[in-house]
């Protein structure tokens, strides 16, 4: 139990006794590094009720404390705030309560609980996987696991927008300048191949533009006149109309993609409890739109496209089905959402894991569910999140020029790599054991250099500068867990049997404060769907063992049980270590 747990009913009991009164809240800080104590009452408000002297009550509240409470060994006060020392029984009791617990902060889920499920990835079929949508997964999978470790039931899941004019244009390009090539005979996995084709796409109907412009067209008329453009218009609507033909090289094509995404996926260490494809729950959103149309949720204008008006929530007017009858995107995220509800009957919420650049639109969405009636509606959660640049510029997809997740992920091992030859830490190794490290200590320092911002913010990523060994990084979180395993691997020892009776070094204090705090850390990062908060904490934790490790002996103790106790707190801390990053998706290596 926490430390504000336990103290919190013994100061409301002491300021009733003492003051006749009952706080409506305990307000607590961490203390002050400039003063001793392991944690902070704010006395303020109680000033304001009482009208005292902050110093005087904050010294009838400690001396109570101190009386009544045998975890307060003293106190002192500094202007108005208690800092309160705990004594060192309470953390030798707590550290023999965690120490054979190797599940230490994961909650047990709640099976009568509402479960949520989380999307995220949700890529298009006309190209690779980017860096943007390596920061999507790498935030979807670690909120998932995150809200789980807190107790929830969770399901992974994504849609894949596999329909529409984006991937008419891969096609058409394939059928136009393909010759029949595959991703077989290509050498290329098939997401990277059909992404091919959509930036040949692109240039082909780049050249159409100028050469209409050319003979006097206006920029306007040659995006539309444009004989390659019209062909992908063409498909879409033979495709919407169930053309055998177009269907067959649709399902070819994306059945290449979807090759190429699991291998991706697989590499990066995601993965998924169900799939959703827009071409299957559009029709259903379509359906949904016309029960709301005569329910009077929609209304139908002029022209018989049908709208849903938001004004009065302070939000536009919002179409949901062209004049033509035609979906548009809102309309197959309406069936989608209807789906998964169907198919998981025990989910009572959603995450979202979309870019920043889609908050209007989660905003509309959540707001025509609402509208339909349905009570999990109120339980939609947008996670929007920044753009991702690197130092050379924003990326752009349609050029060719995208930031592709596969090279990025092999650009960070050979980053890596380069680093730690340059270091020398892996002379001992085999070719074998140094690749697997690469990719270890690579993907590390991506993931952890991605989810430790805040989800929210813009990120400016460099590899390089992920991969150093020191500083807030992955790897340096990395290499001190396998610090610790070579201590364990040394103490050829018990080292299992609980410890009383130590005199804590102030070190050995620290670290145990750092470990309470981890199963309130996992609350905190699932209610605020935020993994930089786990990320942040394991920076703090490991800064704080290696000063433990430098400033005590472990092994070197000469006193026996100060040794074990020293092994066993080591030992802990490797496991949260381990535990913690298992949570953003990371895996720890046991030799550095």
């Amino acid at each position: 139990m926490s430390l504000v747990k336990i103290l919190s009913p013994k100061i409301e009991k002491a300021v009733s006794e003492i003051f006749g009164i009952t706080p409506e809240k305990i307000e607590f800080q961490a203390t002050r590094k400039e003063f001793e104590g392991d944690i902070t009452m704010v006395i303020f408000p109680l000033v304001k009720i009482l009208r005292g002297n902050p110093v005087e009550i904050g010294t009838k509240i400690g001396n109570w404390l101190v009386e009544n409470d045998e975890n307060v060994e003293k106190f002192n006060v500094v202007s108005g705030f208690l800092n309160i020392v705990i004594a060192d029984a309470h953390y030798l009791q707590f550290f023999n309560e965690i120490q054979p617990d190797s599940q230490f902060g994961i909650q047990k889920p709640n099976e009568n609980a509402k479960a949520i499920l989380v999307e995220y990835s949700s890529p298009n079929t006309n190209k690779p996987l980017h860096l943007g949508h390596v920061r999507n997964n790498l935030l979807g999978y670690s909120v998932a696991e995150i809200l789980k470790a807190s107790g929830k039931k969770v399901y992974k899941t994504q849609i894949i927008n596999d329909r529409g004019i984006h991937i008419c244009k891969s096609m058409v390009a394939w059928e136009k300048f393909g010759h029949n090539e595959t991703p077989e005979t290509s050498g290329l996995k098939g997401d990277k191949f059909v992404g091919k084709y959509y930036v040949e796409f692109d240039k082909a109907y780049k050249t159409e533009i100028e050469a209409l412009k050319a003979e006097g067209k206006s920029e306007d008329e040659a995006k539309k006149q444009a004989p390659i453009i019209v062909e992908a218009q063409e498909m879409l609507q033979k495709w919407e109309a169930g053309d055998e033909a177009v269907i067959a090289l649709w399902k070819k094509m994306n059945g290449w993609v979807y090759k190429g995404f699991e291998e991706t996926y697989q590499n990066l260490g995601v993965d998924f409890d169900s799939y959703y494809y827009e071409s299957n729950t559009y029709l259903l959103g379509k359906d949904v739109i016309e029960q709301g149309l005569a329910s009077g949720v929609f209304y139908k204008k002029e022209d018989n496209s049908v709208w849903i008006d938001l004004t009065a929530e302070g939000l536009d007017e919002k179409l949901v089905l062209r004049s033509d009858g035609t979906s548009v995107y809102i309309t197959q995220d309406i069936g989608t959402a209807i789906q998964r509800i169907k198919d998981f009957p025990d989910v009572g919420g959603m995450v979202y894991t979309v870019g920043n650049e889609q908050d209007y639109h989660f905003k509309v969405l959540f707001l025509i569910l609402k509208k339909l009636g349905f009570d999990w509606a109120q339980h939609l959660f947008h996670l929007s999140y920044g753009m991702v640049d690197l130092p050379s510029g924003k990326m752009k997809s349609r050029e060719g020029t995208v930031v592709d997740a596969d090279d990025l992920m092999a650009e960070m091992a050979s980053t890596a790599k380069n680093i730690s030859e340059e270091l020398g830490k892996l002379d001992t190794y085999s070719d074998n054991e140094k690749e697997k490290l690469y990719k270890t200590i690579g993907l590390g320092a991506l993931k952890y250099y991605i989810l430790k911002v805040d989800p929210k913010k813009r990120i400016l990523f460099d590899p390089k500068e992920s991969v150093d060994f020191a500083g807030n990084t992955g790897p340096f979180i990395q290499y001190t867990y396998a610090r610790i395993q070579s201590i364990l691997r040394k103490a050829n020892f018990n080292f299992s049997a609980p410890q009383t009776g130590i005199a804590l070094h102030a070190k050995e204090k620290e670290l145990l404060k750092q470990l309470e705090l981890f199963p309130q850390i996992i609350q905190e990062a699932a209610q605020n769907y935020s993994p930089a908060v786990v990320a942040n904490y394991v920076y703090e934790l490991v800064r704080e063992y290696n000063s433990f490790y430098q400033a005590v002996p472990i092994l070197g103790s000469e006193v026996e049980n100060e040794k074990i106790f020293r092994v066993q707190l080591s030992n802990k801390v490797a496991q949260v270590i381990a535990t913690a990053f298992s949570l953003l998706g990371i895996d720890v290596p046991e030799r550095m």
